[in-house]
């Protein structure tokens, strides 16, 4: 298994963040790696999405209905999906205040067939910059809609 971690510290409330992490229909707006996505964030639902695939580069798309494993607003935000036995991924928000600010942890943990093949360099090359792109988009969008 695989771990991306990343992190960001957001000048806004965690409630503000979880707004605008919870609104998918908006992710075509701001979200640079998550492309589309129908739902709600709510525990259990199932949620299709778009997002790149940035095993073959971010160029080409995976098309997924991914299911809510954390929806706890202002609080965290997580989707889990997979293709037995080649693919499982876990990919994650966590919020935590800290004054007038929120650190948000953006993590995935990535398992399966498929991922055991990545190397620690590939993941540190061609998935870290997009998740810290999605951070930096992330701020953006908060500080646009508050």
């Amino acid at each position: 298994m695989h771990q991306i971690r990343t992190e960001v510290v957001i000048p806004a409330s965690p409630d503000e963040i979880w707004a605008v992490l919870a609104d998918f229909s908006r992710y075509p707006d701001w979200n640079p790696l998550n492309l589309q996505a129908r739902g709600e964030a709510r525990l259990g639902a199932r949620v299709p999405m778009v997002f790149r695939n940035l095993a073959l580069g971010g160029d080409a798309v995976v098309r997924q209905t991914v299911r809510i494993v954390a929806a706890e607003p202002g609080r965290e935000l997580a989707w889990a999906g997979h293709v037995p036995l080649l693919f499982a991924g876990r990919h994650g928000f966590l919020l935590t205040p800290r004054g007038r600010e929120t650190h948000v942890l953006h993590t995935e943990i990535l398992g399966g067939l498929l991922a055991r093949t990545w190397s620690r360099a590939k993941i540190a090359r061609d998935f870290v910059p997009a998740y810290e792109a999605v951070n930096v988009a992330l701020a953006a969008r908060v500080a646009a809609v508050i």
